[in-house]
């Protein structure tokens, strides 16, 4: 019993924090779409963590007072790599180039789709086991 209400609760917040997560990045890429400078990066270089079996690029781009920034895709995984040399669409907001996103409508929805879809398959799990119980 008491088992089940830790599970129940680690799901509950698991799934509130994955919410949290896509309404924020929602709201971030709203301000993008509406206020955000577009410019192009390279993709520089491929980096891989030691618990991922994918590459994640790492683009670097030029910001509007002409130093370089590099970052890597907020949005990542299987199917959502660049090859190394690749030009991609950036946004940022402006005097803001640490919220730099990769502007394509694969980088954009990736990211958002994939925390609300946690978020309900945890707060779904919770539910699950509220009703088998």
């Amino acid at each position: 019993m008491a088992g089940e209400v830790v599970g129940v609760g680690l799901c509950v917040m698991a799934g509130l924090l994955c919410l949290w997560g896509g309404v924020r990045e929602a709201r971030l890429q709203a301000r993008l779409r509406r206020y955000g400078v577009h410019t192009e990066g390279v993709v520089v270089d491929q980096e891989q963590a030691p618990s991922d079996d994918f590459l994640t690029p790492v683009i670097e781009f030029t910001d509007q007072q002409g130093r370089p920034v590099r970052f890597q895709p907020a949005a990542r995984g299987t199917g959502l790599g660049l090859d190394l040399g690749t030009q991609v669409p950036v946004v940022h907001l402006p005097e803001q180039p640490e919220t730099a996103r990769v502007f394509t409508r694969k980088h954009r929805r990736s990211g958002i789709v994939g925390l609300f879809t946690g978020g309900m398959l945890f707060l779904g799990a919770a539910v699950l086991v509220m009703l088998t119980r």
